[in-house]
């Protein structure tokens, strides 16, 4: 082979190898394509028939085998038949319906037994007339069904539906669907239009006085019977000894005694309230009773942050997690007050929630500067547990325990210096605190 045929064949070959090349890289792209579209066909055939309709599918292809098979007339007439069903049922599938559809849901947030409502809005900004279709709202466990009337071109379709608040929780409501099927159910279509809101249904709570109880209303702090060098409040006068800052000398009166003189403070600390929940259900007669303990709870909470108070929110852990001191309680957001009702609207009593003084003793493990604690419970609560809770805490704490008992009546008492009130309404909450804010 002379150097001249060797230069022509090398080219000739290697354009054939590169086509051959393309042709493959082409097949394989279009075996991808072919791929993605089945597997997407597949999903969209999986999701439009129904599991009667594959019945009705899978009974068509076993007559119309058998027929074939063994020459019945019969039973390919009824595998045909069984296939124009499962078209015919298809054709109810054309279309969308509304060209818009909006979820509106005006207040967020209500409170339990407060009407609410959501707003659905469906348009039609385009050309042609669209047909009625069926329209699905889910608001909470259950489903609101409409008829979607046909909507001519500019029209407006406006209608407000009713929200459950019966019970305090989060409601969710939507997303908003229109369904396409056919009188007999083969064939279910699906368009979402919107995504879900949440309403917030809050615990009643109940306008309380300020919590004066356990505060002293000033910008420096709550001077405590601790004994401190340096601080705000002033305690008295002692004589020096080494070691004492000098700054806190008081000259005028070492000047009449001869000695040196420095003054003694009494520690401050700014004031902070903690709200103890108990989520044992052993402590509720039932649910009512648990109800009135959110709300009283809820009340108290809100009135701290109303007032810019400091405040803690503390529940009851579970007791499978006492690992350590948070385990065995859980704080709630106390930003604000809006934030506090949100979080209660999901709180619920826990079967292995940790005893009450386990809470009460993590509690004062992990949150410092408590000045007044509220424990609240229900009346089947023994007042032992509810003293040994108050016990965990600091002594300079001053604790007041709320016993609820839906419709009891209400009582003041003070057990082994624990003060217990017993309520049977919100408002007695707000009476016994203003009668005790007044007598000290």
């Amino acid at each position: 082979m002379t150097l001249t045929e060797t230069r022509t064949t090398i080219p000739e070959e290697a354009r054939k190898a590169g086509l051959l090349a393309v042709i493959i890289g082409r097949a394989v792209v279009a075996a991808g394509r072919a791929g993605t579209a089945i597997v997407l066909g597949a999903r969209y055939v999986q999701g439009v028939v129904t599991p009667l309709g594959w019945a009705v599918v899978i009974a068509a292809a076993f007559v119309l085998v058998a027929g074939y098979t063994w020459g019945l007339l019969e039973l390919i007439a009824l595998g045909w038949g069984l296939a124009v069903l499962v078209a015919a049922a298809s054709v109810w599938l054309i279309g969308r319906g509304a060209g818009t559809i909006q979820l509106l849901l005006p207040l967020p947030r209500v409170v339990v037994g407060e009407p609410a409502r959501a707003r659905l809005i469906a348009a039609n900004p385009g050309r042609r007339r669209f047909g009625a279709v069926q329209l699905e709202l889910p608001v909470g466990r259950r489903i609101i069904e409409r008829v979607l009337p046909g909507l001519p071109r500019g029209a407006v379709f406006d209608e407000q539906f009713d929200i459950p608040t019966e019970r305090r929780g989060v409601v969710p409501v939507g997303p908003a669907r229109t369904v396409h099927a056919d009188p007999i159910g083969l064939m279910r279509r699906e368009y979402v239009w919107s995504e879900t809101a949440e309403l917030h249904v809050h615990p009643r709570t109940v306008a309380i006085n300020a919590l004066s109880t356990g505060f002293i209303r000033d910008l420096e702090g709550t001077p405590t019977r601790d004994l401190t060098v340096s601080d705000i409040a002033f305690h008295a006068l002692r004589e020096y000894v080494p070691g004492d800052d000098r700054r806190f000398i008081h000259w005028r009166s070492s000047a009449k005694t001869g000695v040196f003189m420095v003054r003694q403070f009494e520690e401050t600390r700014r004031s902070r309230l903690m709200v103890l929940l108990d989520l044992d259900p052993a402590a509720y007669v039932d649910e009512a009773e648990f109800e009135l303990a959110v709300g009283a709870a809820a009340s108290v909470g809100a009135r701290a942050i109303r007032d810019a108070r400091t405040v803690s929110f503390v529940v009851s852990g579970r007791r499978q997690a006492t690992g350590g001191g948070r385990s065995a309680m859980r704080e709630l957001p106390t930003v604000s007050r809006d934030r506090l009702l949100d979080a209660l609207c999901v709180v619920e009593t826990e079967t292995d929630a940790v005893m009450l003084p386990d809470v009460a003793r993590a509690a004062a493990e992990t949150i410092s500067g408590v000045s007044l604690a509220f424990i609240v419970t229900g009346s089947a609560r023994g007042v032992a547990p509810v003293r040994a809770a108050a016990a965990r805490l600091p002594p300079a704490v001053e604790a007041i325990a709320v016993q609820c008992s839906p419709e009891g009546e209400a009582s003041a008492r003070t057990i082994a210096g624990l003060t217990v009130f017993g309520i049977g309404y919100l408002e007695d909450l707000r009476a016994l605190l203003a009668r005790s804010a007044s007598v000290s």
